[in-house]
């Protein structure tokens, strides 16, 4: 299962991490680490700060540079009104994606289940 959640993970982890900004502001440690909470334990740092670069250019969060008591600035990842609609695109079309292969799982299992009659 391991290659497979990758490459799902791939196309679904900037909706899971502007989730997560959604309900309240966050740096990039405490995003892998929330990830990570949520059973995302395969996603490493570096991928998570790298799609942080891409939303932050993207336009889809404002940044703030909050001083750290241990080395330099954080920046502090929060969902601004853009983001917020990505996110909403995002949860559409999840919602539509898992409708219909919830449809299709049922029907290939019922499939199956006749089969074996």
């Amino acid at each position: 299962m391991g290659n497979q959640m990758t490459e799902m993970l791939k196309g679904t982890l900037e909706g899971i991490v502007l989730t997560i900004l959604a309900a309240e502001p966050a740096y990039g440690y405490e995003i892998t680490a929330r990830l990570r909470d949520e059973g995302f334990a395969e996603i490493v740092e570096g991928t998570v700060y790298a799609l942080l670069v891409r939303i932050e250019q993207r336009g889809f969060v404002d940044v703030e540079k909050v001083p750290s008591e241990k080395g330099p600035p954080r920046k502090v990842y929060s969902l601004n009104a853009q983001g917020r609609e990505q996110l909403g695109e995002f949860w559409e079309t999840w919602s539509f994606i898992a409708e219909r292969m919830e449809k299709l799982h049922h029907e290939h299992t019922d499939h199956i289940d006749e089969g074996e009659k």
